[in-house]
């Protein structure tokens, strides 16, 4: 209880940086049920108050502090220590507000229906102006209509399979204890830091660009250049020896320019400014000296373009990262080379009854997962956040992922781990730094090298 209490107490003061950091004169609510998840909430609030000794502390049990048990009892003691900054409240006494509000109500032991005090209490709670609620574990009341609506749920130990599809549950953080669970825990397909251990390793002092792979990449239109612009951005941040673009010829010249240290080549175009088919032969000579493919940021849906990328994939020899308009059902399809596919959810939707058994399918979301075809085995990305959810964040992942496989071609499944997992530290270390709002997409870039070194 003690561990779970410092970590949830390290990860909000983590997750609160993003809207400008704990104040050190927060005023804190904490709502305690009966066992050991209340004991977890007051524990994470003595921590805070180490953190700042001016914090208040508000604390009120739903079901009065003489049904504490022993454990919760003695964290209650804890918090307490005689100290005039932490006092209880009754839930009729609620009308202020708060910065944090810590839920402990139920745990996973929790059966419907809410009992009717405990249901009164989250009612007035969810009406309180708060800027972060956090759930210990779960939130309190699971999906029922009074249940505490979270920004953030920590889930301590363990990472319960509901947590998966509560709309209520806001971000996931699993804070590990240290010990091996048993239940309905997903936590060994939850996808951690460590992922990165290859890329934080030294290079050997033996090698030259090509060691570390070449990457072609198909990209661009008239209507969209800057998706080519910032997927090849990241494919070079990505430790990736060499990259060829090829993009519509008009666009090569300035975006040499713009980037000298990638091969540009010069597609030929439609009146319309698309990839024409008579680029076909210029892509074949190009991927015989490629170890990795990404196509599809920005191309757009013509019928040219689709019919120069269908030609290209089917007779495609290296690993592929499939993105954006290249998601099209009969493209995916094609070829036998390994490949990566990189759907958000409308296009997951589109493209679903053709993905490939052994596809590795990155399913972009609020909740990123990695799965082996249509509904296999899966793998979990905590990280990330709203500040992904602005145009441009897709490009840089797949340009980040395919630069990755260019390096390692044999492995794609390893790369779409890492690739996303690095994505996902970026940007919460962007929205740490920066806040969610008042930035741009490529922004993450800069925070590729740090979270690599440090997180």
């Amino acid at each position: 209880m003690r561990r779970a209490g410092r970590g949830i107490a390290e990860a909000v003061l983590r997750d609160f940086e993003e809207i400008g950091g704990l104040p050190p004169t927060a005023r804190i609510l904490v709502l305690a049920g009966k066992g050991n998840n209340g004991g977890d909430a007051l524990l994470a609030a003595a921590e805070l108050r180490a953190f700042s000794l001016r914090i208040e502390v508000d604390v009120v049990f739903a079901f009065g502090e003489r049904t504490l048990r022993p454990l919760a009892q003695r964290a209650w003691r804890e918090l307490l220590t005689a100290d005039a900054l932490v006092r209880t409240r009754e839930a009729g006494d609620l009308a202020d507000g708060y910065e944090l509000c810590l839920d402990g109500v139920f745990g996973y032991q929790y059966r419907a229906p809410l009992p009717p005090e405990a249901a009164l209490l989250l009612t007035k709670v969810n009406a309180l102006p708060v800027r972060l609620r956090a759930a210990v574990d779960l939130p309190s009341g699971l999906d029922a209509k009074e249940a505490f609506q979270a920004d953030f749920s920590y889930a301590t130990g363990s990472l319960k399979a509901p947590l998966l599809t509560l709309p209520n549950a806001g971000r996931l953080r699993l804070i590990d204890l240290g010990f091996p669970v048993v239940g309905q825990s997903i936590k060994d397909k939850v996808l951690g830091a460590e992922v990165l251990a290859p890329l934080r390793a030294f290079r050997s002092s033996q090698t030259d660009k090509r060691t570390f792979g070449h990457l072609l990449v198909i990209a661009g239109s008239r209507w969209y250049p800057g998706a080519a612009l910032m997927a090849v951005s990241a494919a070079l941040r990505s430790g990736v020896g060499l990259i060829t673009a090829a993009v519509p010829q008009s666009f090569a010249a300035v975006f040499a320019a713009r980037m000298p240290e990638v091969m540009w080549l010069g597609l030929p175009e439609t009146p319309g400014g698309d990839l024409s088919q008579d680029g076909i032969v210029l892509l074949r000579t190009a991927v015989s000296r490629a170890t990795a493919v990404l196509i599809g940021p920005g191309i757009g849906r013509s019928r040219d373009t689709i019919g120069l990328a269908l030609q290209f994939v089917r007779g495609c020899p290296v690993p592929m990262v499939i993105d954006a308009d290249a998601l099209h059902s009969d493209l995916i399809a094609a070829g036998t080379g390994a490949r990566i596919l990189t759907p958000h959810a409308g296009e997951y939707e589109r493209i679903q009854g053709r993905i490939p058994p052994a596809a590795i399918v990155v399913r972009k979301g609020p909740l990123s997962r990695i799965e082996i075809g249509t509904g296999g085995p899966y793998r979990l990305s905590l990280y990330g956040g709203p500040v992904l959810a602005r145009g441009g964040s897709g490009d840089l992942l797949a340009g980040l992922l395919a630069g990755l496989l260019a390096q390692t071609p044999e492995d794609p499944s390893g790369t779409a781990d890492r690739g996303l997992v690095w994505h996902g530290l970026a940007a919460d270390a962007l929205a740490r730094k920066h806040g969610q709002v008042a930035v741009a997409a490529t922004q993450l870039l800069d925070f590729l090298g740090p979270v690599l070194r440090h997180s």
